[in-house]
Parts: structure tokens; sequence; C-alpha cells
């Protein structure tokens, strides 16, 4: 009877390894793509020359705008990147969000940089699906050992087994 037990809790273990995995991925990512707005928004400030302007741009903003609209959003990247390595729930949402919101600059800036806008949207993208890929109950999987993550949660099945719930 101890066989299928070990085989559930190996299972378990490596589901909350990948979701641990993923969720340092994208807090590094998350980090690095703040610590690169905050340089993009420093040059912006600085009106810099690596950026070109176009004279008929809808959302045409002052360039210096923009560098501080980046400065910020790259600053609070930063910081919820570090609450992403605690594994906590506030931590993925505000990922999520302040990653779309990068999207969202990235692309509305992007006649004055335009091939570094569509990288930083593609490091976004991924950002946001590995903050979202992982199964539930894993949310606040911890690697194996640790003892800061259940494991558990949406793991209960019917009557006595423990088998995740569908």
């Amino acid at each position: 009877m101890t066989a299928p037990r070990t085989t559930h809790t190996q299972a378990r273990t490596a589901k909350q390894q990948w979701a641990y995995g993923l969720t340092a991925f994208a807090a590094v990512m998350l980090m690095i793509v703040g610590i690169l707005d905050i340089f993009r928004g420093i040059m912006a400030i600085a009106q810099d020359d690596v950026f070109v302007t176009t004279p008929n741009y809808v959302f045409k903003f002052d360039l210096t705008g923009w560098g501080w609209v980046h400065l910020i959003l790259g600053a609070v990247a930063v910081i919820i990147g570090l609450g992403l390595f605690q594994t906590q729930m506030w931590a993925r949402v505000a990922g999520v969000t302040i990653a779309g919101l990068i999207i969202i600059a990235n692309f509305l800036s992007m006649p004055y940089s335009p091939v570094w806008s569509i990288v930083m949207i593609a490091f976004s993208a991924f950002i946001i699906w590995a903050l979202c890929v992982n199964p539930r109950g894993d949310s606040s999987a911890a690697p194996p050992g640790t003892g800061t993550g259940t494991g558990t949660a949406g793991m209960s099945g019917p009557a006595g087994t423990s088998g995740p719930t569908v």
C-alpha cells in the first residue's frame, strides 16, 4: 500500500519543483525587464539620441514623459520581482499586472525604439506565461524541504483519497 502513496508524493514533489522553477524564472525575468526599463527611462529622461522621433504618431508624448513612465514601471517591476522569490500570491498577481502594463507601455512607445519595444514585449509575455501556467494548488509551492509552501491546496479527492480534484 505504500508504493502508490510514494508515487503520488513523488509526482506532487515534481509538480512543486516545476512550479517553483517557473516562479523563479518569472522573478528573474521580471527583475531583468525592470532594470532594462529603468535604463530605458533614464535614457529617455536624459533625451539621449538613441530614440527616433516620429512626427505623426497618435500616442505622441514628450520623450521625457515616456522616460518617466518606463522608469516607474521598471522600479515597480524590480520590487515585485523580489516579492516573487517569496512565492507570495500578491506578487504573482502584481507580476502579471506589471508585465501587462510594460507590454502596453512598450507598444505605445514602439515608434521611438521599435526593435527594443518588441523584445521587451516578448520578455513580458514570457513572464505572464510563467506566472499563469502553474496548475491550481501549486501557486504557493516552494522547493521541497524548505517548509514554506504547503503544496497540498486543491489536492483533496473523493472520500479519503488524496488525488487532485478535476
